[in-house]
């Protein structure tokens, strides 16, 4: 049979309580929303949503062709203007998803004869940039500069780490400080991501690189999301502006793919705008984090400590992970559930995101059903 395998999989996926279900929500959903990654409560603030409606009437429903054709507007300059400005880089280049901006990045910095460090929990579009490069990768320890330092020194030539500033599974956060002195004992340059920094980390929410004093360094390359505390959707990397004008002409998801939606791109300024003039949100969205974690922990579950504006609570196994999320939604609320083969140190867990706009007796009831659910 053609595809036969397919069925395969699909049969030991189910063995092994690993099948994947899509759950469309509905616009005006009752349940408390933990899992999505809206930070600071502003995917439906109206500024934004008016942001994305007003690009939408002067632009049209979609970027009409790739950047370099037609699918670049005054908007998207703005925007990466902006952007650029607030994390305090050189310049900026917008993609149509966080994902493509990370394969771009690693793909565009790491060619043939180079050298590509990854950490072992990066999210899989650093994984799949990692892949897809021509040069040669190495996965070394989770968050560890000397391992880092071990491998660069093995290596004679072009190189570059690649991390995560905050990583998507527990929340924790990368030793930027300590891996940017790694790299430059070995004059390679770094590569981040900071999906889950921008908006929640730094003065404001600039961003991790911005916390860690590397913001404008000429040796860091960061990449960002519009999709978690913007609020829209699309990506951008930041750094030197010579590094973004070689993304023009080598990254592939850059040359070959439509530009963002401008809806989307107007959506990010928006947010970015109210960021600026609320900068009070990024530290909301910190404590709260925190005080999810002390309840949490002072009810007797094991959680992680936050860094950012992720908590992590571990569970057993994958199956009462399942059912744990399950028996959540059941209640009214909604967390995610991360198991393997997702999390790479194959511990299942329930993970929940710390919004700035999330109330007291909000977060006393998510805590309370965590709590009363629990296999």
């Amino acid at each position: 049979m053609v595809f036969g395998w397919i069925d395969d999989q699909a049969e030991q996926r189910r063995r092994a309580g690993l099948v994947r279900i899509l759950r469309p929500r509905p616009a005006d959903s009752p349940l408390l929303d933990l899992a999505s990654n809206d930070y600071l409560g502003l995917s439906r603030h109206p500024e934004v949503t008016e942001g994305a409606a007003a690009a939408a009437r002067a632009w049209g429903g979609g970027a009409t062709g790739s950047r370099l054709v037609t699918g670049t507007t005054e908007l998207h300059t703005e925007l990466e203007r902006e952007l650029a400005d607030f994390c305090g880089f050189e310049a900026a280049l917008v993609f149509s998803s966080g994902y493509a901006a990370n394969l771009a990045a690693v793909t565009a910095l790491g060619p043939h004869d180079s050298l590509i460090v990854s950490d072992a929990g990066n999210h899989a579009s650093l994984i799949d940039g990692c892949r897809l490069a021509r040069g040669t990768t190495q996965v070394v320890a989770h968050a560890d500069p000397d391992a880092v330092r071990k491998a660069l020194g093995t290596h004679e030539g072009p190189a570059i780490v690649v991390s995560d500033t905050v990583f998507s599974v527990d929340g924790d956060a990368a030793p930027l400080a300590e891996l940017a002195a790694a790299c430059r004992e070995h004059g390679a340059g770094l590569v981040v991501d900071d999906a889950h920094g921008l908006g929640v980390l730094g003065d404001g929410g600039q961003g991790a690189p911005y916390a860690a004093g590397l913001a404008g360094a000429d040796d860091v390359v960061v990449s960002v999301t519009l999709s978690k505390s913007l609020g829209s959707q699309g990506g951008a990397v930041l750094g030197p502006a010579r590094v973004i004008d070689h993304l023009v002409n080598a990254a592939r998801t850059f040359i070959f793919d439509t530009g963002l939606a401008p809806a989307s791109a107007g959506a990010a300024l928006a947010a970015l705008r109210l960021l600026r003039r609320e900068p009070e949100r990024a530290a909301r969205a910190r404590a709260v984090a925190a005080e999810l974690h002390a309840r949490l922990t002072a009810a007797g579950l094991e959680a992680v400590r936050p860094d950012a504006a992720v908590v992590s609570v571990r569970a057993p196994s994958p199956e009462q992970a399942v059912r744990w999320a399950a028996d959540c939604r059941t209640a009214g609320l909604v967390v995610g559930c991360f198991r393997p083969p997702s999390v790479p140190d194959g511990i299942s867990r329930l993970r929940l995101t710390a919004r700035a706009d999330l109330s007291g007796a909000e977060i006393e009831r998510a805590v309370r059903v965590i709590g009363e659910a629990r296999p």
